[in-house]
């Protein structure tokens, strides 16, 4: 069996327990490599509609993420004819850089509560490999990524927040894949120190009554720092920091906190952004389900030496 067709089966089983928006998703992404063979390079980047939610305002969030099909290649396309959204584009926050293989829940899309049914689109030129992909309010694609709903009340993770993250100890916060911003100003060559401060809930997300043995062993909460955008290179000196645990939890209703340091050094001046994502026991893309992980960007000004 084929890694497409176990996917698609996998989405199935899921969908008899919680609806019909998870297999139209991954059906239509899992379709892509049948067309088009994994390369090391030369491979188009597609990108990733994962659903849609709603903002206390009654506005919405269209979650996006993306699949480089090269195993090797990461690619820089900056914003223009080769890398826009339309309307109201061709810049609505998506990356420039980006990332081997399948890269859920980077940015988020926020549209008016009168969106209804019109449609954003995503164009991708790659290798001389050009793809669309449309985001839209479809009721099929309703997702929950603040709170996880598991489909067996009761079974381990129902309720499972995203981590709390904070740049400052007792700066704002964010839960979510809206992401924290920050601002930040260095020079080349100079490493930039990264700070965060996390908290969970120790909650793990399954939706069954089983709970996997490797989320039992792994922390809580899992960093990973990339390159989100830039003229230049960027060198993590730990791009996945371990966290610090902190000796007691003040955080309401967390369980664990902590914090993590690295640094961040650039090769050449201009105006960067690099990408925090968060995830707590469920994993990156919350194992499919689209929740529960956190979001940060720092955009950092980086000036000649």
């Amino acid at each position: 069996m084929t890694a497409t067709r176990v996917g698609i089966a996998w989405v199935r089983t899921r969908v008899a327990l919680q609806g019909l928006s998870v297999l139209l998703f991954v059906t239509l992404h899992a379709q892509g490599p049948q067309r088009e063979p994994l390369r090391e390079t030369g491979s188009s980047v597609t990108g990733a509609f994962e659903g849609w939610f709603t903002y206390p305002d009654n506005s919405y969030g269209l979650l996006v993420g993306y699949y480089n099909r090269n195993t090797k290649q990461e690619l820089d396309i900056p914003i223009g004819p080769a890398n826009h959204m339309d309307p109201a584009g061709p810049d609505r926050g998506q990356p420039t850089h980006f990332l081997t293989g399948r890269q859920s829940g980077m940015f988020v899309v926020r549209v008016p509560k009168d969106f209804g049914k019109n449609k954003i689109t995503w164009t991708i030129l790659a290798n001389g490999l050009t793809t669309t992909i449309p985001l839209s309010l479809h009721p099929d694609y309703e997702i929950s990524p603040f709170v996880s709903t598991a489909s067996v009340i009761g079974a381990p993770g129902e309720g499972d927040t995203p981590p709390v993250l904070r740049f400052e100890e007792h700066g704002p916060s964010a839960q979510g894949p809206v992401p924290l911003a920050a601002d930040k100003t260095t020079a080349v060559s100079n490493p930039l120190t990264l700070t965060v401060w996390v908290a969970d809930d120790g909650k793990i997300f399954t939706n069954s009554g089983a709970i996997p043995a490797a989320m039992k062993t792994r922390p809580p909460v899992t960093l990973r720092w990339t390159k989100y955008r830039g003229p230049g290179q960027v060198v993590f000196a730990k791009p996945t920091p371990d966290i610090e645990k902190a000796a007691e939890c003040h955080e309401k209703g967390m369980v664990f906190c902590g914090t993590s340091t690295t640094t961040a050094t650039f090769s050449e001046p201009g105006d960067y952004q690099v990408h925090l994502l968060a995830n707590d026991y469920s994993g990156e893309g919350g194992g499919g389900f689209q929740c529960c992980w956190t979001t940060g960007i720092v955009k950092v000004a980086v000036r000649p030496n």
